[in-house]
């Protein structure tokens, strides 16, 4: 009885995969590489190259393997990139949904923990956001996240697939020994480039826009660590086993750091300059993020280990300094 965990080369994938295997699950990874990494699979784990859209790949690995629950993390997940090509993300994300829902369906498997955002909400109505707030996304991955789960619901109600969609905050840090972490080309989110710049990979960081309505006009957004997140499937995972019903869940550390209050830790965690400048916003860009997590905490028992920015950041430059090219070099 495997668990099949899509996208599990990736950033947050690998650390949920690692945490299972440690856990003693039985684990399948399939992962087109696209953006993931075979060296972050722990070996332990099964490894099937190939792409979500492809339901002959699929159901191969639900004709080989004894799947019992799917942990989906394969989707394009760059918001400047989505509101450049929108139609890339619907059709990788929202086809590559219902590919995976008709193969679940096929082969009768009934436990799906979907990799939602916080993007679905879009310009939050309060802070801290709520799974019962709005969902207004104000961009096409956030978009495509919120079709995603709307697929999934109809899909419970004709064909019995229980799931529980997880909408996260921002992500970051890493394995706290340094073997896997954040590894994106190009990098986009905001710790790990950061970290570039302390590395002396990058000139310097651009934070985009300072005139938002913030207490220093930068973004403002709850960061929660890596290893807490793969912890959060298991139990989401496990919550589905146990019969409970389908349900969506915040993760977040419900504390929010704007930008610079970012690079101020940076500097002090890495000893470095790390030179910053002011640009221009993004599109898409909400300006405040954070995350009501009481229900995950109550209801998964979810009680996150790494509850603090420093230590976030302490753990990505760890392993920034152990695979200063990612994994690149092995």
């Amino acid at each position: 009885m495997s668990i099949l965990v899509l996208g599990g080369a990736g950033y947050i994938g690998s650390h949920t995969v690692d945490h299972l295997c440690e856990m003693g699950y039985d684990v399948v990874v399939a992962d087109n590489l696209e953006t993931g990494h075979k060296q972050s699979v722990n070996e332990n784990a099964t490894f099937y190259q190939g792409d979500i859209r492809d339901r002959e790949f699929l159901s191969r690995i639900f004709q080989i393997e004894k799947i019992t629950d799917v942990i989906h993390f394969a989707a394009f997940s760059i918001v400047p990139e989505s509101m450049k090509d929108p139609l890339k993300y619907f059709d990788n994300n929202t086809s590559g949904m219902i590919s995976l829902l008709e193969v679940m369906r096929d082969f009768d498997v009934k436990h799906i923990i979907f990799s939602s955002t916080a993007a679905t909400y879009g310009e939050p109505k309060q802070i801290p956001i709520k799974e019962s707030d709005p969902t207004i996304p104000t961009n096409p991955y956030g978009e495509s996240k919120l079709a995603m789960e709307k697929i999934i619901h109809w899909s419970e109600i004709a064909y019995g697939i229980k799931y529980v969609a997880l909408r996260y905050f921002n992500v970051a840090g890493a394995k706290p020994d340094g073997s896997i972490g954040e590894d994106h080309n190009p990098e986009t989110h905001l710790i790990p480039v950061v970290l570039e710049v302390a590395a002396g990979q990058r000139d310097k960081l651009t934070i985009f826009g300072d005139d938002y309505d913030t207490a220093d006009g930068t973004n403002v957004r709850d960061y929660v660590h890596v290893e807490d997140l793969a912890e959060a499937h298991r139990l989401a995972m496990e919550y589905l086993r146990s019969g409970n019903d389908s349900d969506v869940f915040n993760l977040g550390s419900s504390t929010g750091f704007s930008n610079k209050e970012i690079l101020k830790t940076a500097r002090e965690v890495t000893g470095k300059e790390i030179p910053a400048e002011i640009g221009p916003r993004r599109a898409g860009d909400p300006s405040t993020l954070i995350a009501d997590s009481t229900k995950a905490r109550k209801v998964l028992k979810w009680s996150p280990k790494y509850d603090d920015v420093h230590k976030v950041i302490e753990d990505a430059w760890n392993f920034k300094k152990k695979h200063l090219n990612g994994y690149e070099e092995e």
